[in-house]
């Protein structure tokens, strides 16, 4: 539930990065002895994470924002059904466990349903390294005698195939070079854990990735990048409700691409070491968007730039070259009284002031943008529902809006 109409002022600090977490976690899975992971966010799907790594054999331990994990006693049990369907990023432990035991059995994942997000890349990438992938009864089996190191040219520069490549060829014989790799930050972090533990990974970051198999990993500490996903929905959230706030704990360079834009609108935009301040302005110019792998503008800010540009003046133009259909926010905006009509690939987007509606967010990055919506709304209030999918990717988002003055609370049914 929103009363909107105040701008944000203060001080947020940003959590672990997400999309880190859940490739870091199924990662521990590769090492012999206790992985330490530091700055976890609480969030729905590490739980389901934890949970998974469990019924595995895993000892699994959380304290504040640092979980441990043992994963010695692990053994790769067939996971057709039960909390891997409930996480797209189940995924992982395909190449988690195709590294360390040579086989799998994992249910088709589920998570967002903005799109059908294809693991042909995954499973060409795992084929290359000489396993063999079967689809059956709606589980992928996978199984290799041994895994031998190759040269892999991703047709789509997807993260998750990246990631599930690079967990399986760090215990393959041999050299594998990944061609077309994706570039995120999240990649770097994985590489970086993997590397602690004892792997040799090089090029993470670049569209070449070397990495020499090793026969054993072993445990480490490790701390998880900052989520520049969450960071940059503050950003957004403080430029729509004209707002002053310091983002804290970020790494800058990860939101370059956001950056340009709002100083393009006319946001005013101060970079620090680990900070940044977003401070508001009375009129924002209309910008065409476009969403695109990184280091372009991140299509998981998509959906929140869209609830900004309808108070920016003129016709703005938001694309999105990742995912073609990932604008379901856009009706329950329009229920807001937002002037948006969709077009293929891009929203065009007529600025204009919201109202206060009952909304419905059908997926995390969607549930992000209607709740920016709402902050901007000046008189009524704005109720917001399918808080779920808002969990599985912003800790603390209530406490920390109304942190920064939002009023803003959560209605138990």
């Amino acid at each position: 539930m929103i009363s909107g109409g105040r701008p944000l002022r203060g001080t947020v600090s940003i959590s672990g990065a997400k999309n880190s977490a859940i490739a870091l976690i199924p990662a521990a899975l590769l090492a012999e002895s206790e992985v330490v992971l530091d700055n976890l966010p609480h969030l729905s799907d590490v739980a389901v994470y934890s949970a998974i790594l469990e019924e595995l054999g895993a000892r699994v331990s959380w304290e504040g924002n640092h979980m441990k994990i043992d994963p010695s006693n692990v053994v790769s049990i067939p996971m057709p059904n039960g909390p891997v369907k409930k996480l797209r990023a189940s995924y992982y432990l395909m190449g988690a466990l195709l590294g360390r035991f040579h086989e799998a059995t994992i249910g088709l994942p589920g998570g967002c349903n903005f799109e059908p997000r294809p693991i042909d890349q995954h499973i060409k990438g795992f084929e290359a390294l000489g396993a063999t992938v079967t689809n059956e009864h709606g589980s992928i089996h996978l199984y290799a005698k041994e895994l031998r190191g190759a040269k892999i040219y991703l047709d789509v520069s997807s993260v998750g195939a990246t990631i599930n490549i690079m967990l399986a060829a760090t215990r393959a014989k041999g050299s594998t070079i990944i061609e077309n790799a994706a570039k995120e930050p999240e990649i770097i972090d994985v590489a970086t854990l993997l590397n602690s533990m004892g792997a040799s990974i090089k090029g993470a970051g670049t569209e070449t990735i070397r990495i020499e198999g090793v026969t054993k990993l072993k445990g480490c500490r490790h701390s998880i990048i900052p989520d520049r996903i969450q960071a940059g929905t503050y950003m957004i959230a403080a430029a729509a409700t004209r707002g002053d706030v310091v983002i804290d704990g970020v790494i800058p360079k990860h939101l370059e691409a956001l950056t340009a834009k709002l100083i393009e609108m006319g946001v005013g935009v101060e970079e620090l070491d680990e900070s940044i301040r977003v401070t508001g302005s009375d009129k924002y110019e209309h910008v065409d968007v476009k969403a695109l792998v990184y280091p372009g503008f991140p299509t998981d800010l998509q959906s929140p730039m869209t609830s900004l540009l309808t108070q920016a003046e003129g016709v703005s133009v938001l694309s999105d070259f990742v995912y073609s259909n990932r604008f379901k926010h856009v009706p329950e905006l329009v229920r807001m009284g937002a002037k948006i009509r969709v077009e293929g690939r891009s929203a065009v987007i007529e600025g204009g002031p919201l109202n206060a509606a009952k909304v419905k967010a059908s997926d995390l990055r969607a549930g992000a943008a209607l709740v920016i919506a709402g902050l901007t709304v000046r008189e009524g209030i704005t109720e917001v529902s399918g808080v779920e999918y808002i969990d599985r990717g912003y800790d603390n988002l209530v406490t920390n809006l109304r942190s920064l003055g939002a009023d803003v609370w959560r209605q138990v049914e």
